[in-house]
Order: structure tokens, then sequence, then C-alpha cells
């Protein structure tokens, strides 16, 4: 495993410098960015200048910038399921965009959660879901980036919420510039098996690029009732070389306490382990 991550928007009432600054001291290796906490309208369209200032920012506080996510939040109206010709352009145009972010940011991945911009309500809306993954991989490959189908949980989604069924676009698919993950939330709150089994059981094909922890409740690791020694275990187990992410939703009592109560257990099971 590279490490953990810290999901920007956790600390995002902190300017890029300072939130890099306090995951490093924290203790986290990288920072995973939500676009829109760099821009709040067109997060896809960020100047050259923001874009080398932001790395900049990572790279003084000797932190990586590990990946993209919440991809659609921003601009509003976006969907990759719409039938709306000119939404579905749109969309399109600003995921091959993010990617392009991705690149010049050094990220190695995008996580492809957003819920609200691909739900499933007639049809033709899975197969143009389908598409436009297929479209996100070609770009991605060239980028030289992964792109990755996060499945979630209903009823926050009503597409991909299954890492079985994830997997079954992506090979579907057949880019390996596609991939898929685990988020524990959501394999808690949707999943017939333990977030431990599903990645003993898909982490050998090789589907499994990236993992967000969080408690099913939606905070932070350790502030809830699941335990993350079995996930992190089997991660050790399966040799697993990609970032956790810390990502909790719900922030108690604050960002930045979250974020040091998350990496201080996490970072006490691995110490457990060794």
């Amino acid at each position: 495993m590279k490490g953990f991550t810290l999901c920007n928007e956790v600390i995002r009432d902190r300017d890029i410098a300072a939130q890099c600054a306090l995951a490093a001291a924290l203790g986290y290796g990288g920072v995973e960015i939500a676009p829109f906490t760099l821009e709040a309208e067109a997060p896809h369209r960020l100047p050259a200048e923001r874009r080398a200032a932001v790395r900049r920012a990572a790279a003084e506080a000797g932190i990586a910038i590990t990946g993209l996510h919440w991809l659609l939040v921003a601009p509003a109206g976006l969907s990759i399921t719409s039938a709306d010709a000119a939404v579905r352009t749109r969309t399109l145009d600003v995921m091959q965009r993010l990617i392009g972010l991705a690149a010049d940011l050094g990220c190695g991945y995008l996580v492809h959660g957003s819920p609200a911009q691909r739900r499933v309500a007639g049809p033709g809306d899975a197969a143009r879901a389908e598409e436009a993954m297929a479209l996100a991989a070609a770009w991605a490959a060239d980028a030289g980036v992964t792109y990755i189908l996060e499945p979630l949980a209903p009823p926050e989604a009503n597409w991909a919420n299954t890492v079985a069924e994830a997997s079954g676009i992506v090979a579907g698919i057949g880019n390996p510039a596609l991939r898929t993950m685990l988020d524990t939330c959501a394999a808690g709150n949707g999943e017939a098996e333990p977030a431990a089994a599903l990645l003993a059981r898909h982490l050998p094909g090789g589907q499994i690029a990236h993992v967000h922890l969080n408690d099913r409740n939606r905070r932070g690791p350790g502030q809830g009732g699941d335990r993350f020694a079995p996930v992190l275990r089997a991660l050790r187990e399966q040799g697993y070389g990609g970032w956790c992410g810390v990502e909790p939703f719900d922030y108690h009592p604050d960002g930045a306490t979250c974020a040091a109560r998350a990496i201080g257990y996490l970072q006490g099971i691995m110490e457990a382990m060794t």
C-alpha cells in the first residue's frame, strides 16, 4: 500500500497550501482533491497558473496529489445518463477536461462517484452511462491516468451499486485504464459480504484500483462501529499497491479533528500489524 491520502473537502475551509501542510503534518502521504474545492463553477477549466500553484503547494508540503474525486459536482446540471444531447455533450467535455486536470496535477487516478449525475431513470440510461465510462477510459489511457468507477449503495445511487456490478461494467469495456474500487461506507450499507471479504475476492483479479475508508455512519474510520483492522489486513495480505483515501462525510467534531483522529486510528492499526 502506498499510504493514506486525505480527501481534501474535509478541510476545505483552508486554502490548498494550508490543506496540504495540515495533511502532511498529520501524517497523510497525499491529498485527494474534489475539483469543486479548487473552483466552484468550472474546475475543469482551471487556469494553467492555478494548476501549477496547486502542484507547488503539494510539493512544498512534501506530499502527493494522489487523485481527483467528486468529479461532476460542478458545474451544475451534468449527467452521464441524460438523453439530452446538450447535457451529454457538456458532461463528456467536463469529464475529458478533468482527466487533463488530473494529469496536469500529477494525479494517478480519478474516482467517478457522483451519484446524482448517474441516476438511471429510463430506457437507454444505463447504456449511456457505460458509453461515458468507455470514453473516459480512452481519454484516461491517453493521459496516463486510471479512471475508477466507484460502486455506491442505494439509495444514494441506482447504477453500479456493488463491486461485482462495477467490475462487470469494467470487464465489458475492457480498457485497462478503467478500474473499480471499494468504498467501505458504501460496502457496509449495500454489499452482502464484509469489506475484507470483498477485497480478498476482487483484489487478486486486479479489478480494484483504489479504496475509500469511512464508517457506514458516514464519519471517519474509528468514529463508528465498523472495524478497519480486517480491511487493512486484507489489503496487506493481497499485496495492494494503491492509496487508501480517508473520506468521511460527517466531520465530527470538525474537519481537522476528524482527519487527525482517522489517521491516528489507521496508523495504530498498521503499527499493530507489523
